[in-house]
């Protein structure tokens, strides 16, 4: 049996989580805002300008990744990567969103697909 926790612990999977665009309006913000591609991912970014720190983002694949189980591949691995890279990474007040590549997000290294993902964070906050 496992001791309880003492309340003023936050548990791991609490602190790692980010959170998630899920509205339209908000997907089609950040594709008009900066955009920077590299060989695994491409990047969206978006300052906000409304007063919150939080950092959000947002996944998503097109059929051109593949069949349904190749872009539920594809967007596993960007969640963990951007899981992994934007707490250290990202400006507090942006929303970005991962864009996975064909062939590409799910057949690379996933230390490839961490440094990509830190070098279009670098190339789109300038």
């Amino acid at each position: 049996m496992r001791p309880p926790e003492a309340p003023d612990r936050v548990a791991p999977a609490a602190l790692s989580r980010l959170p998630v665009l899920k509205k339209r309006r908000d997907f089609i913000a950040a594709s008009h805002a900066r955009r920077q591609g590299t060989p695994g991912i491409h990047l969206q970014g978006r300052n906000r300008d409304d007063g919150d720190d939080t950092v959000r983002v947002g996944f998503t694949c097109s059929k051109k990744v593949g069949n349904a189980v190749a872009r539920n591949r594809a967007k596993r691995r960007l969640r963990e990567v951007a899981r992994l890279t934007l707490p250290e990474h990202a400006r507090p007040g942006w929303d970005y969103v991962l864009v996975g590549r064909a062939e590409q997000t799910a057949s690379l290294p996933f230390t490839q697909l961490q440094s990509d993902l830190i070098r279009a964070l670098r190339k789109v906050h300038g």
